[in-house]
This record gives C-alpha cells, structure tokens and sequence, in this order.
C-alpha cells in the first residue's frame, strides 16, 4: 500500500513539510528555501537566488533534516510530504559557521573602503554567524582585477565565487560574458577575454553580487547607503516603465536601482534607465528661463519669460499655432497642454514626432496580453524591431519564453543579434514586411497556439507603417494571435489617453506645411523628431516656445523663449506604461537653480494668457481636474516613400533614445553604444561601388549625411540599415535613398 499523505486535504500538487515546528504547504518538487522564505523563516545564503537556477555551491543554507546524516543545502534539497527540517538547531548553526569561516579565509579586510560596505550580504551575515577571530594566519590570496567596462567596478579579491553574476549573464541575459577559470583555491570569477561586457542588462550583476566583487563603477566611492534617501521613481526611457528607486543626498540623484514589480522588471534594471541619471547634470542642462533678444540669448526672470511666451501665443492662436510634444511626457504635464491647446482654439497638437505614416490615424495602445504573458507564449513574432535595444527586459522575457519551449519568429529587414534561437527568420526590405505577414507559411506556423505579435519601432515609425499594422491586425484575426504594438514613447499610451492628439494637423502636417508659432514641449529638436532637417527647416522660420530640459545648440537655433522644466527624477508625476496602468514617480532630485516642475510653468503661463480652466494651485488640485478624453484623431497624409535606389530602415540607438540618455556619460562609453554606420547587404555595396570601412554618401529629398559603410549579409537586400539619435544621420529621414561614394 502506498503512503499516505500527511495533510489529505492538501491540492494535489502540494506536499506538507514542518520547518522549525511549523506546518507548511509546499509545491512539490520546491526547495525547502522557498518554503522557508513564503513563511518568513530566514535561512542564511549567498549562491541561491531566486530569479536563478540552483548552483548550491556556498553552503551557507545548511541544515538539519530528520533521517538524513549529513546537513542538507536548503537552496537544493527539494520538499517532501511530511519532512521535518530544521534551521536553527546545534548541527545546522555549527555548519552554518563553519561555512562563514571558511568564505572569510581569503576575503580581504577592506570594509572600510568597500563600496557595498553597510548594504554587504557577507557583511551582514558574518556579524550573525562569524567567529570574533579568524584561526587562519597564512597569506590571504590575491586575485587580479579585470576592466569589464564603463559600467561595473570590479574588485575580485573579495569574491566568494557564489556565480550568482555567471548564471545571470547566461540565463538572463543570454550573453555567456562571465564565468568560473581555474580549478580548487585557484578558481577565480571572469571574462576569459578581458573585454568589457555588452550586455545591455549588465548593471544587475552589481545587484546579485552578495559581496563587493562587482560595484557601481559611476556610483563608486560617491556616499554611504545610510547617507542616502530612496525615492520611488520609474524608468522613462521606454515603454515597459520599470519600477525603480531614486538613491539621493542632500537633493542630488546618486545611484538608481530596480523596485521589485514581477508583473513589469521583476528585480532586473535595464542600463539605460540604472545610468541615465547622469544626465541630469548635464552642461547643457536649461536652469534659467532665456528670451532671444537681437539673436543673442539672454537670462531673465519668469515674469518677462512667461510675458514673452504669452505674446507669441496671442499674436499666433488657432490653426496658425502648432504644438509638439515629447511621447516621455507626464499625464499631468500631457492634460494640461491639451487643456492649453483648447484654450488657444488649435487642434494642431500631437506627441507621435517619430511617426511618419499616421494615414490610418494610429495612436499608441496599451498590450493586448500582459508583460507576464510573454513568458508563457507558445509563439511569438516579432515586427520590424531590435527588440533587444528597444526594450531590453522584454527581450529577456522572450529568451525565457524561449527557453520554456517557445518558438520565436522574426520579420526584421535586419537580422539582429538576439539571444534566443529563432524558429522562424524573415529578413526583407520595411516595404516587404506587411506582405511577409500575409505569408500562409507563416500563419500555418502560429495559427493553433498562444501567440504574440510584438510590433516595434522600425515597423511604427517607418513609411510603411499603416500597412504593417494592418497586416498585424489581420494575422492576429487568421491564428488567434494577440497583438502588441510597442507604444513609441514612455508614455506615449498616458498621452494617447489624455488627449495629446491632432483634431486638426498632426505632427508630421504641421511640419511639412509649417505654422507661424510652435510650442515645443521636452524635445530636443535636433535629435528627436522623425525628419530632422524638415522639422528645422519649419521651426526656423516660426516663433517657437519651448518648455526645455536642456538649453542645447539645437533648441537655442530655434527657439524665441527657453522656459526649463525639471526631469522626471525631479517631479512628481505618473506615466502610463504599455499596459495601461498608471504608475507613479516622486520626485527624488532637486530642481536645478530657477528650473521649475512643468505642470506649474503650464499653468503659470496660462494665467498670462487668461485661460479658463487652471484655477488649481497645487499638483493635488491639477490631478483632481484631470480626467482620460477622446478626441476624434484627425489622420495623416498618406507617405511618399520616394524614389531613391535602397530603402531606409531606421531603429533608435540604444544610448541615443532622448536627451537624458545621450547625456549620460557612461552609456555613451558602452560598447554597444556604435559610432553612426550605414549597413548594407554585400549586393549593395557591390552595385554602389563601396566596400567595408569606406565612406558613403546618403542622400534623401531633406538631406545628405556621409558615413563609414559596414557590409553586412544580415541587412536585407535593397535596404540600408542606420541607427537614429545620431547627428550624423539626423538629416536622413524615413523611406528611399540614394547612396554613393564619397
């Protein structure tokens, strides 16, 4: 007869288990960790994570089980009906200390002048389970550090070879960059190559590192965790909006690290949004308001700012008034302007500045399936992205859906470096990508399953981008797929939902037919819009005010009034993520000089010009007059491609993706962070008459930009891939291109 269960009435699934006394249910085939750590019962740890897979290498989760002779790993020995475990008897304390005696035989006495002094798991577990004096007298090992880039300080001495960094680098982020050389006393954690690592994920190993082995290179030696104040803030670089905290002293943002949101980032930080604090204390940065007067920048008060900006608003009212919005701007800041707008009796307002194709008057829309979903897909199809750059914890979702036994197809014009096998690889030119959709190979592929189709940045803001979401759309209706557009913006839904949208022209028309006034809200007008040298062109010739984080070359060309408005870090404020959900960010960093947040400079403004409706004094009042709106979305022209020889297909940089991150000193260092090339399939290169490392010409209607050539088979044919937040190839906007030598 078989044994019967301990708790009968238990789900099936599930087996009872007493740890120090106390009856639990676990899953079967957990650990006895977990059921420990879903009841609060601490078990001392340095290898286990929970977000890793069980290497059970420091020991330190020994402890005593009945029946069993020896002290067992926690972090390794699975549950069983009726066990009885327990963690603080003699034989579990005694194994537990020996195992701290013999982490601390080699690990230098450095506390003082360690960087993850007072927030040290060692640290921390050595006052708890470390001798007073050490019996070890011999030479203590010395291991030689490696530079692995911009980002992570190493000091590999301390290191206990817990290889929570190795096992993170292979199973989250997929690049293999770490791992254990050498054998016995002589092993020591590395990059076999000595490169830096180029994984866009690569600060989270400074937070799985339980020791001071790998630091915040940028944060290092600047404060003490206890000098610091947290803030709850979020990412603002993309649209998943990483939850995250603010680490700030006396009002100065110093380090960022993630906020734990399974549902979102879970406990992972992209490097994009962990470094891009740096930028916030940019040169450049705008921290007084200026007026042009005579072509020469002037410094003055906001009373004669807001009076200069309130003219230009009157003398160019209604249709003749454009205003272009950054798609990372705040709900509140985004309602407000719309409210402006109203006021000034102009439907020409819009935020989608890096969408060319509006024809079918697309708005951002928050996912059809859940973040979380993505790991359970069966399929999933990813449309004209580098989803790895774009949004790199969705990418490391999809490698773990991967892993799960999903399968991945790609319809790309390039084929990207991913770190997942594909099941499926279409490379074509952008024009291409909406018929790969209607392909039947592709559908009999999907159809059947829990599919995903993720529609990214070269597919949204490309010419052809009215016809890939209706091929998206009708692949999704033909198998059942559920399709996610990425919205092209942080806060790109938040803006959609609260009326940041044309009734009359939108951004792309009021650039093309220019109007006589523009307020620009957040932007950096050299870098940021779709067609660079036409939004230029029209800002040049208008008066323009500009709500600014930074007074940079580009925005003191065209602007008439500079009025600076604080970052995120700086102000409270929600963004709405590719969800749908509302998420709040407080204000951590202080507000540089005369800089204010820029809900109040909106409202400031609108006084001036007498307008109804902002009566409110405070951010609580703002919030309180607030509510989502439809507006009726006026659609654009249809697009000209053009006629030239090869198409363009154009993704963000990774580090180029707005103003903060491409003043963020460190990312610019990374080595994913590439010089601006022009990438074209060998056929092309050949016909033009170019070969690896030379220079091209590139030429579109607008502009002309040379670059360095690289020639490459992953490049569809009749297409040259560029990366976009570059000056070199600001002038280069969407569709054809002719391209020669030099």
């Amino acid at each position: 007869m078989s044994a019967q269960p301990v708790n009968p009435n238990l789900p099936p699934d599930h087996v009872t288990v007493f740890i120090d006394g106390l009856e639990l249910a676990a899953p079967k085939g957990s650990m006895i960790i977990q059921a420990a750590d879903k009841a609060g019962i601490a078990i001392p740890r340095f290898c286990y994570h929970d977000k890793l897979s069980v290497a059970a290498n420091c020991r330190m989760c020994l402890v005593e089980v009945e029946k069993m002779p020896k002290p067992a790993p926690a972090c390794a020995t699975p549950v069983m009906d009726g066990m009885k475990v327990v963690t603080r008897s003699e034989k579990a304390l005694k194994s537990q200390r020996n195992v701290m005696e013999f982490l601390l035989i080699n690990h230098p006495l450095d506390c003082p002048i360690c960087d993850q002094g007072g927030e040290c798991e060692l640290q921390d577990l050595s006052m708890g389970y470390g001798r007073s004096i050490s019996r070890f007298s011999e030479r203590k090992r010395t291991v030689p550090d490696e530079d692995i880039g911009p980002l992570v300080a190493t000091e590999m001495t301390r290191c206990i070879q817990c290889t929570r960094c190795v096992r993170f680098t292979a199973e989250v982020a997929g690049t293999y960059e770490l791992g254990g050389m050498y054998r016995g006393e002589n092993l020591q954690i590395g990059t076999y190559d000595g490169k830096p690592l180029t994984t866009e994920l690569s600060g989270n190993v400074i937070d799985v590192c339980p020791v001071g082995a790998l630091t915040n290179k940028v944060f290092q030696f600047k404060a003490r965790p206890w000098e610091l104040m947290a803030r709850e803030s979020l990412g603002y670089h993309d649209a998943l909006g990483s939850n995250l905290f603010l680490h700030v002293r006396r009002g100065e943002v110093l380090r960022t690290v993630p906020r734990d949101n399974d549902a979102l980032n879970e406990c992972w930080l992209s490097d994009r949004d962990r470094y891009s604090h740096q930028g916030l204390y940019a040169a450049d940065r705008a921290v007084r308001p200026m007026v042009k007067e005579g072509g020469e920048w002037v410094e003055t008060s906001w009373e004669q700012a807001l009076a200069r900006a309130a003219q230009i608003l009157r003398d160019n009212g209604a249709d003749r008034l454009g205003m272009l919005v950054h798609p990372s701007t705040s709900n509140e800041e985004g309602a407000l302007l719309a409210r402006l707008a109203d006021a000034l009796g102009t439907g020409n307002i819009d935020h989608r500045i890096s969408q060319v194709d509006l024809s079918d008057a697309a708005v951002a829309e928050p996912f059809a399936a859940p973040v979380a979903d993505i790991d359970t897909a069966s399929t999933i199809v990813i449309v004209g992205s580098n989803i790895r750059h774009e949004l790199p914890l969705l990418h490391a979702r999809i490698r773990r859906a991967w892993r799960n036994g999903a399968k991945v197809h790609v319809v790309n014009p390039v084929d990207f470096d991913f770190t997942f096998e594909l099941a499926g690889r279409h490379v074509v030119a952008p024009s291409r990508i909406a018929e790969t959709l209607a392909d039947s190979s592709l559908r009999e592929s999907i159809a059947g399953g829990d599919a995903i189709v993720l529609v990214g940045a070269i597919a949204e803001n490309g010419p052809h981008a009215a016809r890939i979401r209706a091929a998206a759309r009708d692949l999704a209706q033909a198998t059942g797929a559920r399709v996610c557009r990425i919205p092209q913006g942080a806060n790109a839904v938040g803006l959609a939902r609260h009326g940041v949208l044309p009734t009359s022209m939108d951004a792309q028309a009021m650039l093309a037919d220019p109007r006589s006034a523009y307020v620009l809200y957040g932007i950096e007008p050299g870098l940021d819009f779709a067609d660079t040298a036409r939004a230029m062109a029209a800002l040049n010739g208008a008066q323009v005010v500009a709500f600014s984080h930074f007074a940079c070359e580009s925005t003191r060309a065209v602007a008439d009034v500079i009025l600076p408005i604080g970052l995120l870090p700086e102000v409270d404020a929600t963004l709405t993520n590719l969800e749908g959900v509302d998420q709040l960010a407080i204000a951590g960093g202080k507000l540089p000089d005369a800089a204010r947040p820029g809900w109040r400079v909106i409202r400031a403004l609108a006084g001036e010009l007498g307008a109804a409706g902002f009566e409110f004094v405070n951010l609580a009042g703002a919030r309180a007059s607030i509510a989502p709106r439809t507006v009726q979305v006026a659609a654009g022209r249809a697009v000209d491609a053009g006629q030239g020889a090869l198409e363009i297909a154009m993704s963000p940089a990774i580090y180029r993706t707005d103003a903060i991150v491409r003043r963020a000193a460190a990312l610019q260092s990374h080595p994913l962070n590439q010089a601006p090339t022009a990438h074209l399939n060998p056929q092309d290169a050949q016909a033009l008459g170019l070969e690896q490392g030379s220079v091209g010409r590139f030429a579109v209607a607008a502009g002309t930009a040379k670059l360095p050539v690289e020639v490459s088979g992953k490049v569809a044919p009749g297409t040259v891939y560029i990366e976009g937040g570059h000056g070199a190839t600001a002038p280069l906007g969407a569709g054809r291109i002719d391209a020669g030598r030099v």
